[in-house]
């Protein structure tokens, strides 16, 4: 190091600061100040110690010390703009946002022409500026003009980043598709060490929040912040904070409050002002969510103080979206002199229409709730109606789950069915408004899910999934399936005259509600409506997973002196579950077959099982309108039947084999044939697919739910690469009947993602099935459907003929 000039030392300083060795840059630029009398380059050497100063908590240190830079005689107009342009950054973290601008400005005019890299840096950063100030086409021509200066003069990694902040300002904007996308193709080239990589994975977690998959996004802001954290780059540590306790908001307020209380006092130290206010904000959204109204009246005067000073740094939608969120909260903080322009962020909007929802239930008015809350629903389907992803709609639903249990609420109280059934259908509809088209062909794809495969079998365990090439692959996977799933046509959401128009003299609809506090269930059938309230939400939710452990006991225990015990254990809370939410509604209409549309808490209820389904036939449907719209179609029939065995299955050979003696013809894939490749390719050409195979529900990515073959897991991806899926899809697995409860409403798992990819009816259960019951009880449903009976139909008659109770159930259409 001692034969490098000042200059050399200089871009090792600079390359340090990139690397997030800041300790270090600064022991250099020491070392280079002292090899040189050059003005020029003293200036600069300083200007990039100021930013390795603000980047290490010293932010009044580093303005000093770049004023001071600005200030030396002798300087060329090139270094003052140069400086001037850092002097903005300085004022952009500080949250100066205006004061930023000026000084953004003044340096590009004066480098434009005479070192256009230089001004590409300094454009980079203005558009990280105009994104907090919500000039989403100012910071996106900033950053289209860096990145192709930056290709022009083949640096790739500064290329990488303007395309990272490109997806970034698409964020903004709402397009989380081509955020994503932006994102991860940047991020080879971008995250050439850990803090950058740091950077990049913090700006995804935000695209994976706004998208409502909060718990990965939240584990990713974790370990950011530990980078963050082991730099000693307190204000980035603090940043990833602020967005951890933005992401909690939404599930958990009281740790929100926490984080971001740490968040504010960490840039309170710092000295940032405008940042510790963003964080102030968070921290008071929270406890007004958890405070009762009317109990902290000082709340009202602190509230007023932090949105007066987000509102001077330039944070003005959030500064909006607090003095919303009192208003919501607590009638003692109205909000109703705030005004709200049509391009206000999509939170913003969601929030003002909570605020009207609970102005007007304050005050009884309970049509206003629904007017209200209808209103900010139809504002997300606006936004979520051009997803075709699974995993995109399902998930997106958390922006609307306030409102959604308003609506519910409000619509409970009418007592009137039209307006109920009306509710019930706008949440389950949400999240499938418009009919997916069906992929392209994705080789690629295909060939990184058979990689998925090889690393999953080599961590047969849980954590598979954050092995690092895993990851990378996940992430892929997800790009991949969110940007090469489009909409389709939308469908309207049906309505009680149309839902009546097609049920027969044996069939009742069952629209289970759920308002968050409450659970009720509307009865209709061609004579009559009837709404009733069921038993207490949280009795439910707690004899739930007491049961699915009675179920799994009673799979595993199938002889001995313990199955009397197990058994009378599990019929005990089946009836206890039963009383709960199935009798009071079956008492009211004696029709034999039962369409079930419910909301994610009961998503996890064998109702086969339930003493009083005895005799009757159910399907479980995505939703009335998805029913109503295949019942008015001609459902198809005919097309050859496939059997897949997985690995591993004790009776699963014979099972197929029984239920393949019912059909004329059908094709087997067993042992080593019965690989991934094998089983899409008999899928697209069956009109009914059975998979007999080890199966295993991944709560956190249900996508990655799946089913256990020859050479590894057939992927709920998978199902995208099929052509064309059965019309009727038979599931002989543990638990991939299982479904991830997101926002309330909606559910995801294997089932939901075959009916997504176009099956008519899929047949699964939820919790573990005892292979004696699959064999015997499957083999006599498949009689029936040789026969032509419908799905549902076949399965209650196989339940009848074989005597066995087990929990599969008909997802879908069913008959």
């Amino acid at each position: 190091m001692a034969t490098r000039s000042a200059d050399d030392l200089h871009r090792l300083a600079v390359e340090l600061c990139i690397s997030g060795r800041y300790a270090r840059a600064l022991r250099v630029l020491a070392q280079a100040s002292g090899r040189t009398a050059d003005p020029d380059l003293l200036a600069r050497i300083e200007g990039t110690r100021a930013l390795a100063l603000q980047r290490t908590g010293a932010p009044a240190d580093a303005e000093q010390v770049l004023r001071g830079a600005l200030s030396a005689r002798g300087l060329t107009t090139h270094t003052r703009a140069i400086l001037r342009g850092q002097l903005g950054a300085l004022a952009m973290y500080g949250g100066r946002l205006d004061e930023a601008e000026r000084l953004f400005g003044e340096a590009i005019q004066a480098l434009d022409e005479v070192d256009p890299l230089a001004s590409a840096r300094v454009r980079m950063n203005r558009s990280l500026g105009r994104m907090q100030l919500r000039d989403l086409e100012g910071a996106a021509a900033d950053a289209e003009w860096a990145a192709a200066r930056f290709a022009a003069s083949g640096l790739a990694t500064d290329e990488a980043h303007a395309r990272h902040n490109l997806g970034y300002i698409a964020l903004l904007s709402g397009d989380l598709v081509t955020a994503l996308e932006a994102m991860l193709t940047a991020r080879p080239a971008a995250a050439t060490t850990p803090v950058a990589g740091a950077v990049g994975d913090m700006d995804r977690a935000e695209v994976l929040r706004e998208a409502g998959q909060t718990t990965e996004a939240e584990r990713l802001l974790e370990r950011v912040a530990a980078v963050f954290g082991a730099h000693r780059m307190p204000q980035s540590r603090a940043e990833a904070e602020f967005q951890l306790a933005r992401s909690l908001l939404t599930h958990d307020p009281e740790r929100a409050r926490k984080v971001a209380l740490a968040a504010s006092r960490r840039f309170q130290r710092l000295g940032n002002e405008a940042w510790a206010h963003r964080a102030e904000a968070i921290r008071l959204r929270a406890q007004l969510h958890t405070s009762r109204p009317g109990s902290r009246p000082e709340l009202a005067e602190r509230v007023e103080e932090t949105a007066a000073g987000l509102g001077r740094a330039g944070f003005r939608g959030e500064a909006t979206a607090l003095r919303l969120t009192a208003g919501a909260a607590d009638p003692s903080l109205d909000a109703r002199r705030v005004r709200i322009g049509e391009d206000a962020p999509l939170e913003v909007r969601l929030i003002a229409h909570e605020v009207r929802a609970a102005r007007a239930r304050r005050r009884e008015r309970y049509a206003d709730v629904r007017r209200h809350a209808a209103r900010g629903i139809d504002t997300l389907a606006s936004w979520t109606a051009t997803f075709g992803s699974l995993d995109l709609q399902t998930s997106a639903a958390m922006h609307g789950a306030r409102l959604m249990y308003a609506g519910l609420d409000a619509a409970l109280r009418s007592q009137d069915p039209e307006v109920v059934f009306a509710w019930t259908e706008r949440a389950r509809h949400l999240s499938h408004q418009s009919t997916p088209l069906r992929p392209p062909p994705d080789p690629q794809l295909a060939a990184e899910l058979a990689e998925m495969r090889t690393i999953r079998a080599e961590r047969p365990g849980i954590d598979w999934l954050d092995d690092p090439r895993a990851a990378e692959l996940r992430e892929r996977a997800r790009r991949r399936q969110w940007a090469g799933t489009r909409a389709g046509e939308a469908s309207e959401r049906a309505t009680l005259q149309t839902l009546r128009e097609v049920l027969g003299a044996d069939t009742a609809v069952l629209s289970f509600l759920y308002t968050g506090a409450e659970l009720a269930v509307l009865v209709t059938d061609s004579e009559q409506d009837s709404l009733i309230r069921l038993g207490d939400p949280d009795r439910v939710s707690r004899l739930l997973p007491g049961l699915r452990a009675d179920l799994d006991m009673a799979a595993a225990v199938r002889s001995g002196p313990m199955v009397a015990v197990v058994q009378a254990a599990l019929q005990t809370r089946l009836a206890e579950i039963g009383a709960d939410i199935l009798d009071p509604a079956l008492a009211r209409t004696d029709r034999r077959r039962l369409v079930l549309t419910v909301p994610g808490i009961l998503s996890g209820v064998p109702w086969g099982m339930l003493p009083s389904m005895a005799g009757r036939v159910f399907t479980a449907a995505t939703s009335a309108t998805r029913w109503v719209r295949a019942m008015s179609e001609t459902p198809v029939v005919g097309g050859s039947t496939g059997f897949v065995v997985g690995p591993g299955v004790p009776r699963g050979e014979e099972e197929v084999a029984r239920a393949g003696a019912a059909w004329p013809s059908s094709a087997t894939l067993l042992a080593d044939d019965a690989t991934v490749r094998a089983a899409a390719g008999l899928a697209a050409s069956s009109g009914i697919l059975h998979i007999a195979a080890h199966g295993r529900h991944t709560a956190d990515n249900p996508l990655f739910s799946g089913l256990e073959l020859t050479d590894g897991v057939l992927f709920g991806y998978d199902i995208d690469l099929i052509p064309e899926v059965p019309r009727v899809v038979v599931l002989s697995a543990c638990e991939v009947g299982r479904s991830s409860v997101r926002w309330g409403e909606e559910a995801l798992g294997m089932a939901r993602i075959w009916l997504h990819g176009g099956a008519e009816s899929v047949i699964a259960a939820p919790v573990r099935v005892a292979d004696d019951d699959a064999c015997e009880l499957l083999a006599v449903m498949h009689e029936g459907l040789a026969a032509g009976e419908a799905p549902a139909e076949a399965l209650a008659a196989a339940a009848r003929r074989t005597g066995i109770r087990a929990p599969f159930q008909v997802h879908g259409r069913g008959f």
